[in-house]
């Protein structure tokens, strides 16, 4: 688990959106964090992997920009930007293991080629009843 220092990120105080009755134009309750991926300690592995995430948060200048303000208090989104933004480096570091292709086994073959089968029957008897001429 990766730690960012307070130093490589910028809070920044603003205006919360939406809703919220007569507070809501008078107080800054919403924050912006600004972390700068270029400009980190990180590892230039990481940086690489966190530039090329397609993730519309990140600007053309590498920097992460990230609202918070699903809280009423300015500290409780504090913490949330800055949880939000070491998930968001944390998930980056995680290196997924290589997927080896498999071929499906002769049984699973077989049983999908008979349910296919048993569809098809199905569905045959669905048709119109041809009506014999000799009956009349």
């Amino acid at each position: 688990m990766i730690l960012i220092p307070e130093t490589e990120y910028e809070l920044s105080a603003i205006r919360a959106q939406g809703a919220g009755g007569q507070n809501v134009n008078k107080v800054s309750s919403a924050i912006h964090l600004r972390f700068d991926i270029q400009a980190s300690t990180l590892s230039e592995w990481l940086k690489e992997r966190l530039m090329h995430l397609k993730d519309n948060r990140i600007t053309a200048e590498g920097v992460l920009v990230l609202k918070a303000q699903q809280y009423r208090t300015q500290e409780a989104n504090k913490k949330d930007a800055i949880a939000r933004l070491h998930e968001i480096i944390n998930a980056a570091n995680q290196v997924k293991p290589t997927r080896y292709a498999t071929r499906p086994s002769y049984g699973s073959k077989q049983r999908r080629l008979e349910s296919k089968t048993q569809r098809g029957q199905i569905k045959q008897m669905r048709g119109k009843i041809a009506s014999d001429k000799n009956e009349h």
